[in-house]
Formats: C-alpha cells, structure tokens, sequence
C-alpha cells in the first residue's frame, strides 16, 4: 500500500480540499503499539489497487506528530485515539473508527455509501 506521509499540520488545508472531489483517509499510528501495528498491517494487506480510485490514504506518526493528531481532533472535532483512522469528505469527518474496529472492508462500505449520497 502506498500511503502519503502526513507530516505538516498545513497539509490539512490540502487534505480538505482534496476531499471536496474524493474522500480522504487518515490513520493516526503509534509505532509503539501492537494493537495499532495489527490495524495498519490489515489495512496494508487488504487494499487493492482500484481503492486508491475512491480514498487516497494519509498515514501520521504518531510518535513524531503529535501536534499534527492535535491539530486533527480540534479541526473535524474528533476525540483522539490510537489507532484511529477517520475519513474526511469535504473538509468534515464523516466516519471515525479505532482499535480493532478497523477495517478495510468497513472504510470500502462508508466510503460507497457516502458516494451514494452525494
């Protein structure tokens, strides 16, 4: 899976305007944490080629921004979590999961549903 690296608070603004066209997933990761490993490593084996037509996926570090995840609970207000993954369609979130609850074929349903709707 080939994740865009979320390093910059700014690119916020730029993930906001992406979304307007297509949804935008961020998973917030703790190297840290197995439990945040195993979500990462199940959405890394079930993504298919075809979905980064539907979602383009952020990945952030945790560990290293932190600032970042703050700036992301105040903006879509969206309590922190780790892991967390959340989806963001026209600068709001739409959909937020943690821990064990997510799951690719989860993001695939919101993100179609979402399509749907609009």
């Amino acid at each position: 899976m080939n994740w865009n690296e979320l390093s910059e608070v700014n690119q916020l603004t730029t993930i906001d305007k992406e979304s307007e066209s297509n949804p935008v997933m961020i998973l917030k990761h703790s190297t840290r944490c197995s439990i945040s490993t195993a979500a990462l490593e199940r959405l890394n084996r079930k993504w298919a080629q075809a979905d980064y037509e539907k979602i383009k996926p952020y990945y952030l570090d945790l560990l290293a921004h932190r600032d970042i995840s703050n700036a992301i609970e105040s903006r879509y207000k969206i309590e922190h979590q780790s892991p967390q993954v959340l989806i963001i369609s026209n600068g709001k979130c739409i959909y937020s999961e943690t821990h064990s609850g997510i799951r690719h074929d989860d993001l695939m349903d919101i993100v179609a549903k979402h399509q749907n709707h609009i």
